[in-house]
Protein backbone atom coordinates (compact mmCIF):
# COMPACT_ATOMS: atom_id res chain seq x y z
CA UNK A 1 0.00 0.00 0.00
CA UNK A 2 1.41 3.65 -0.84
CA UNK A 3 2.37 5.75 1.94
CA UNK A 4 2.09 8.94 -0.36
CA UNK A 5 -1.11 10.59 0.85
CA UNK A 6 -0.84 13.00 -2.25
CA UNK A 7 -1.13 10.32 -4.86
CA UNK A 8 -3.68 8.34 -2.58
CA UNK A 9 -6.77 9.89 -4.06
CA UNK A 10 -5.97 9.29 -7.69
CA UNK A 11 -7.83 6.56 -9.34
CA UNK A 12 -6.06 6.10 -12.66
CA UNK A 13 -2.68 7.21 -13.81
CA UNK A 14 -2.30 7.83 -17.72
CA UNK A 15 0.83 9.03 -19.08
CA UNK A 16 0.73 10.73 -22.54
CA UNK A 17 3.97 9.96 -24.61
CA UNK A 18 5.41 10.66 -28.04
CA UNK A 19 8.34 9.55 -30.02
CA UNK A 20 9.21 13.26 -31.45
CA UNK A 21 8.69 16.68 -30.74
CA UNK A 22 6.10 18.48 -32.37
CA UNK A 23 3.49 16.19 -32.48
CA UNK A 24 0.83 17.95 -30.98
CA UNK A 25 1.34 15.64 -27.90
CA UNK A 26 0.79 17.96 -25.04
CA UNK A 27 -2.70 19.51 -27.41
CA UNK A 28 -3.72 15.63 -27.13
CA UNK A 29 -3.19 16.15 -23.42
CA UNK A 30 -5.42 19.45 -22.75
CA UNK A 31 -8.28 18.16 -25.22
CA UNK A 32 -8.12 14.72 -23.65
CA UNK A 33 -8.39 15.95 -19.76
CA UNK A 34 -11.14 18.36 -21.35
CA UNK A 35 -13.14 15.42 -22.56
CA UNK A 36 -12.62 13.72 -19.04
CA UNK A 37 -13.81 16.99 -17.41
CA UNK A 38 -17.35 17.04 -19.56
CA UNK A 39 -17.80 13.20 -18.88
CA UNK A 40 -18.37 14.54 -14.99
CA UNK A 41 -14.64 13.20 -14.09
CA UNK A 42 -12.12 14.99 -11.63
CA UNK A 43 -8.55 15.36 -14.15
CA UNK A 44 -5.21 16.28 -12.99
CA UNK A 45 -2.34 17.03 -15.40
CA UNK A 46 1.01 16.86 -14.57
CA UNK A 47 3.15 18.32 -16.48
CA UNK A 48 6.84 16.91 -16.28
CA UNK A 49 8.32 18.65 -19.93
CA UNK A 50 10.88 20.58 -17.81
CA UNK A 51 12.49 22.10 -20.30
CA UNK A 52 8.88 22.87 -23.02
CA UNK A 53 6.38 23.21 -20.42
CA UNK A 54 2.86 23.76 -22.74
CA UNK A 55 0.25 23.04 -20.27
CA UNK A 56 -0.14 26.48 -18.41
CA UNK A 57 -0.18 28.18 -21.92
CA UNK A 58 -2.63 25.56 -23.34
CA UNK A 59 -5.01 25.85 -20.48
CA UNK A 60 -4.68 29.78 -20.58
CA UNK A 61 -3.10 29.50 -16.96
CA UNK A 62 0.15 31.81 -18.20
CA UNK A 63 1.37 34.09 -15.24
CA UNK A 64 -0.78 31.83 -12.40
CA UNK A 65 1.29 30.86 -9.48
CA UNK A 66 1.23 27.26 -7.02
CA UNK A 67 0.67 28.21 -3.08
CA UNK A 68 2.12 26.15 -0.48
CA UNK A 69 0.44 24.88 1.95
CA UNK A 70 0.96 22.25 5.19
CA UNK A 71 0.42 18.98 2.87
CA UNK A 72 2.81 20.26 -0.35
CA UNK A 73 1.87 22.15 -3.28
CA UNK A 74 -1.95 23.27 -4.15
CA UNK A 75 -2.27 22.89 -8.03
CA UNK A 76 -3.41 25.74 -10.37
CA UNK A 77 -7.20 25.24 -11.49
CA UNK A 78 -8.11 25.72 -14.87
CA UNK A 79 -12.30 25.81 -14.02
CA UNK A 80 -14.42 27.59 -11.27
CA UNK A 81 -15.45 24.17 -10.28
CA UNK A 82 -11.96 22.89 -9.74
CA UNK A 83 -12.68 20.03 -11.88
CA UNK A 84 -9.29 20.34 -13.72
CA UNK A 85 -5.99 20.84 -12.17
CA UNK A 86 -2.74 21.63 -13.43
CA UNK A 87 0.64 21.49 -12.10
CA UNK A 88 4.20 22.84 -13.75
CA UNK A 89 7.18 23.85 -13.98
CA UNK A 90 5.95 26.65 -15.92
CA UNK A 91 4.23 28.42 -12.86
CA UNK A 92 7.35 28.14 -10.83
CA UNK A 93 9.27 30.34 -13.35
CA UNK A 94 9.68 33.62 -12.57
CA UNK A 95 9.22 35.03 -16.24
CA UNK A 96 7.48 32.20 -18.01
CA UNK A 97 9.86 32.70 -20.84
CA UNK A 98 13.08 31.87 -19.23
CA UNK A 99 15.13 28.82 -19.41
CA UNK A 100 15.60 25.49 -17.97
CA UNK A 101 18.77 24.05 -18.39
CA UNK A 102 19.31 21.04 -15.74
CA UNK A 103 21.45 18.05 -15.94
CA UNK A 104 19.72 14.88 -14.79
CA UNK A 105 19.91 14.43 -11.42
CA UNK A 106 18.25 17.74 -10.98
CA UNK A 107 15.36 16.95 -13.20
CA UNK A 108 14.94 13.38 -11.27
CA UNK A 109 14.52 15.41 -8.26
CA UNK A 110 12.11 18.18 -9.57
CA UNK A 111 9.66 15.21 -10.37
CA UNK A 112 10.22 13.34 -7.81
CA UNK A 113 8.84 16.66 -5.66
CA UNK A 114 6.42 16.66 -8.23
CA UNK A 115 5.06 13.22 -7.42
CA UNK A 116 5.27 13.41 -4.06
CA UNK A 117 4.22 17.20 -2.88
CA UNK A 118 1.30 18.19 -5.17
CA UNK A 119 -1.83 17.95 -3.33
CA UNK A 120 -4.22 16.67 -5.97
CA UNK A 121 -6.99 15.60 -3.69
CA UNK A 122 -9.65 13.11 -5.14
CA UNK A 123 -9.12 12.76 -8.65
CA UNK A 124 -10.15 9.95 -11.11
CA UNK A 125 -7.34 10.67 -13.62
CA UNK A 126 -4.64 12.02 -13.60
CA UNK A 127 -2.97 12.65 -16.99
CA UNK A 128 0.88 13.38 -16.89
CA UNK A 129 2.49 14.98 -19.87
CA UNK A 130 5.82 13.49 -21.04
CA UNK A 131 8.38 15.62 -22.92
CA UNK A 132 9.28 13.50 -26.72
CA UNK A 133 11.84 10.77 -26.43
CA UNK A 134 13.35 8.45 -23.48
CA UNK A 135 14.85 10.80 -21.15
CA UNK A 136 15.62 11.16 -17.58
CA UNK A 137 12.15 12.79 -16.83
CA UNK A 138 10.28 9.55 -18.12
CA UNK A 139 12.89 6.99 -15.85
CA UNK A 140 11.99 9.28 -13.01
CA UNK A 141 8.66 9.47 -13.40
CA UNK A 142 8.26 5.85 -14.08
CA UNK A 143 10.36 4.71 -11.08
CA UNK A 144 8.50 6.87 -8.72
CA UNK A 145 4.93 5.74 -9.95
CA UNK A 146 6.26 1.94 -9.68
CA UNK A 147 3.78 1.34 -6.66
CA UNK A 148 0.83 3.28 -7.43
CA UNK A 149 0.87 0.62 -10.61
CA UNK A 150 -0.30 3.51 -13.54
CA UNK A 151 -2.86 2.25 -16.11
CA UNK A 152 -0.73 2.78 -18.56
CA UNK A 153 0.32 4.95 -21.83
CA UNK A 154 -1.32 6.86 -24.69
CA UNK A 155 1.13 7.30 -27.49
CA UNK A 156 1.05 10.38 -29.60
CA UNK A 157 2.47 10.48 -33.71
CA UNK A 158 1.73 11.87 -36.62
CA UNK A 159 0.85 9.99 -40.05
CA UNK A 160 4.61 10.47 -41.42
CA UNK A 161 6.91 7.57 -41.66
CA UNK A 162 9.69 9.33 -39.56
CA UNK A 163 7.23 10.26 -36.63
CA UNK A 164 5.95 6.34 -36.96
CA UNK A 165 9.93 5.26 -36.36
CA UNK A 166 10.28 7.13 -33.49
CA UNK A 167 7.25 5.89 -32.10
CA UNK A 168 8.50 2.85 -32.49
CA UNK A 169 11.57 3.57 -29.93
CA UNK A 170 9.35 4.44 -27.52
CA UNK A 171 6.78 1.19 -27.87
CA UNK A 172 9.79 -0.53 -26.86
CA UNK A 173 10.57 1.75 -24.28
CA UNK A 174 7.24 0.85 -23.09
CA UNK A 175 8.24 -3.03 -23.06
CA UNK A 176 11.22 -2.14 -21.15
CA UNK A 177 9.64 -0.47 -18.32
CA UNK A 178 6.71 -2.68 -17.98
CA UNK A 179 4.21 0.30 -19.04
CA UNK A 180 1.25 -1.19 -20.60
CA UNK A 181 0.27 1.00 -23.89
CA UNK A 182 -3.26 1.80 -23.97
CA UNK A 183 -3.63 2.85 -27.48
CA UNK A 184 -2.03 4.98 -30.12
CA UNK A 185 -3.65 8.36 -31.15
CA UNK A 186 -2.65 9.66 -34.94
CA UNK A 187 -2.38 13.48 -34.28
CA UNK A 188 -2.46 15.51 -37.50
CA UNK A 189 -3.89 13.65 -39.32
CA UNK A 190 -5.87 15.97 -42.23
CA UNK A 191 -6.35 19.47 -42.03
CA UNK A 192 -9.92 21.19 -41.21
CA UNK A 193 -10.98 23.25 -43.64
CA UNK A 194 -12.64 26.74 -41.16
CA UNK A 195 -14.72 27.71 -43.89
CA UNK A 196 -16.46 24.37 -45.36
CA UNK A 197 -15.19 21.99 -42.61
CA UNK A 198 -14.24 19.30 -45.29
CA UNK A 199 -10.84 17.06 -44.12
CA UNK A 200 -8.08 17.20 -46.73
CA UNK A 201 -4.61 14.97 -46.00
CA UNK A 202 -1.98 17.68 -46.28
CA UNK A 203 0.47 14.56 -44.84
CA UNK A 204 0.22 10.96 -45.23
CA UNK A 205 -2.66 9.16 -43.16
CA UNK A 206 -3.23 5.91 -42.00
CA UNK A 207 0.82 5.07 -40.55
CA UNK A 208 -0.42 5.81 -36.64
CA UNK A 209 -3.40 2.99 -37.30
CA UNK A 210 -0.60 0.71 -39.50
CA UNK A 211 1.25 0.34 -36.76
CA UNK A 212 -1.03 0.43 -34.32
CA UNK A 213 -2.63 -3.14 -35.81
CA UNK A 214 1.47 -4.33 -36.78
CA UNK A 215 2.06 -3.96 -33.01
CA UNK A 216 -1.56 -5.42 -31.78
CA UNK A 217 -2.52 -1.90 -30.11
CA UNK A 218 -5.49 -0.68 -29.66
CA UNK A 219 -5.86 2.50 -32.52
CA UNK A 220 -7.83 5.37 -30.26
CA UNK A 221 -8.51 7.96 -33.60
CA UNK A 222 -7.30 10.08 -35.73
CA UNK A 223 -7.12 14.14 -34.73
CA UNK A 224 -7.02 16.11 -37.83
CA UNK A 225 -5.32 20.24 -37.50
CA UNK A 226 -8.19 22.25 -36.83
CA UNK A 227 -7.35 26.25 -37.09
CA UNK A 228 -10.12 26.73 -34.74
CA UNK A 229 -8.06 24.95 -31.73
CA UNK A 230 -4.67 26.91 -32.32
CA UNK A 231 -6.92 30.76 -32.83
CA UNK A 232 -9.05 29.73 -29.34
CA UNK A 233 -5.51 28.66 -27.93
CA UNK A 234 -3.79 32.06 -28.80
CA UNK A 235 -6.76 34.31 -28.20
CA UNK A 236 -8.86 32.71 -25.37
CA UNK A 237 -7.13 33.95 -22.02
CA UNK A 238 -7.96 33.02 -18.40
CA UNK A 239 -8.82 29.92 -19.05
CA UNK A 240 -12.20 30.71 -21.23
CA UNK A 241 -10.87 27.89 -23.61
CA UNK A 242 -11.63 24.91 -20.97
CA UNK A 243 -15.05 26.98 -22.03
CA UNK A 244 -15.39 27.00 -25.54
CA UNK A 245 -13.42 23.81 -25.91
CA UNK A 246 -17.39 21.71 -26.60
CA UNK A 247 -17.80 24.20 -29.94
CA UNK A 248 -14.35 23.19 -31.12
CA UNK A 249 -14.56 20.72 -34.60
CA UNK A 250 -12.42 18.26 -32.60
CA UNK A 251 -14.49 17.97 -29.62
CA UNK A 252 -16.43 14.90 -31.10
CA UNK A 253 -13.18 13.22 -31.97
CA UNK A 254 -11.96 13.12 -28.69
CA UNK A 255 -15.21 12.52 -26.83
CA UNK A 256 -15.06 9.15 -28.20
CA UNK A 257 -11.22 8.60 -27.41
CA UNK A 258 -11.50 9.82 -23.75
CA UNK A 259 -14.91 7.13 -23.51
CA UNK A 260 -12.42 4.60 -25.07
CA UNK A 261 -9.59 5.43 -22.07
CA UNK A 262 -12.29 5.26 -19.95
CA UNK A 263 -13.01 2.05 -20.80
CA UNK A 264 -9.31 0.73 -21.18
CA UNK A 265 -8.77 1.74 -17.68
CA UNK A 266 -11.56 0.39 -15.92
CA UNK A 267 -10.63 -3.23 -17.38
CA UNK A 268 -7.04 -2.82 -17.38
CA UNK A 269 -7.06 -6.41 -19.07
CA UNK A 270 -7.69 -4.88 -22.69
CA UNK A 271 -4.63 -2.93 -22.40
CA UNK A 272 -1.28 -4.35 -24.09
CA UNK A 273 2.00 -4.24 -22.55
CA UNK A 274 4.00 -4.64 -25.54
Amino acid sequence: MAETTNLSGVKHIVLVLSGKGGVGKSSVTTQLALSLVEKGHKVGIMDVDLTGPSIPRMLGLDGHQVHQSSKGWVPVYADDKQSLACMSIGFLLSNKNDSVVWRGPKKTAMIKQFLQDVCWGELDYLLIDTPPGTSDEHIATIENLKEYSPDGAVVVTTPQGVAISDVRKELSFCKKVKLPVLGVVENMSGFVCPHCTECTNIFASGGGEAMANEYGIEFLGRVPIDPGFTTMVETDGEGSYVKSFEKSNLFPIFKTISKRVVELTSSPSSASSS
